[in-house]
């Protein structure tokens, strides 16, 4: 979840609205239980926005001191409804309990807006990246030889082992190479934002990729006559045939979905999404 749309009713600051907005976006949402939102292309509900798809957090602020005042992530206030009791919170990690800077005032300046936050891909924005940092390792005694560490005098001293090598054995002096072995010990260290936790970011990571191989195999097997989970059947036959034995009104340019005149299946010069690969209008 991140937040995507920002009406600005208010703002005397001295930062410029779209400013403001880039800060919102960036803020961490809590994602716990994430499936309980809909991505706003496929909501049945709505065109833009809706409680089954987003959630609202309302941001106003105004400084009636002589001092700075730091408005903070905690004060963006989630509105009800929402899809679940955790989705939209800002994640705040800080012993003060105060998040994220998103911007400061002084006395008489204001700021007031309406946040919608979505759920999305990192694909679409960087925003929506449930990760800060992801380091891999396989191998880390370099049995394999697939490293040639640079050294002065002792590489050993020089290229310390990581914390990984303790769940493998070390090589013992004089061990014959094996030529014919592969790694078979991948170590991932997964930095989440704070959104989702590392366990819940890896396993939602293979549930999807687990979806999308299943959906190509299914295209590639033709095994589903009544199409695929998202309505759009693979070219078939002889479901396209007619009674009279014509395949489509006219042949040699229709498909087993008719008359396309040039189009293809889902549209001339459109995805199944809309304009973009999105389902918005235009890039924002």
């Amino acid at each position: 979840m991140a937040i995507d749309l920002v009406e600005v009713q208010a703002n005397t600051s001295s930062l410029a609205d779209e400013f403001i907005a880039h800060r919102l976006g960036l803020i961490p949402l809590n994602s716990k239980n994430v499936d309980d939102v809909s991505y706003t292309r496929d909501c049945e509900y709505c065109d833009q926005y809706c409680e089954h798809c987003s959630v609202t957090l309302d941001l106003h602020a105004r400084c009636t001191g002589d001092d700075i005042m730091k408005v903070y992530a905690r004060d963006l206030v989630v509105s009800e409804p929402r899809p679940n009791e955790w989705v939209g919170m800002p994640v705040i990690t800080d012993a003060l309990g105060l998040g994220s800077v998103i911007c400061k005032l002084r006395k008489d300046q204001e700021i007031r807006m309406k946040c919608i936050a979505k759920k999305g891909i990192a694909k679409e924005h960087a925003k929506w990246a449930p990760t800060s940092a992801v380091g891999f390792e396989y191998d880390p005694h370099n049995k394999l030889k697939h490293l040639d560490y640079w050294y002065e005098e002792d590489p050993a001293k020089e290229w310390p082992k990581s914390n990984n090598a303790a769940w493998e054995d070390a090589p013992q002096d004089g061990e014959p190479f094996d030529y014919s072995a592969n790694p078979s010990k991948f170590y991932f260290d997964v930095e989440s934002i704070g959104n989702l936790e590392p366990d819940a970011v890896v396993l939602q990571g293979i549930k999807v990729l687990q979806q999308k191989l299943a959906l190509v195999i299914q295209e590639l097997s033709g095994d589903d006559r009544n199409g695929d989970a998202d309505g759009f059947g693979a070219p078939r036959s002889p479901d396209g045939m007619q009674a009279g034995g014509d395949y489509g009104m006219n042949q040699g340019y229709t498909t087993p979905f008719g008359d396309t005149g040039g189009q293809t299946m889902y549209g001339g010069g459109t995805t199944p999404f809309g304009a973009t690969p999105y389902g918005q209008s235009g890039w924002q």
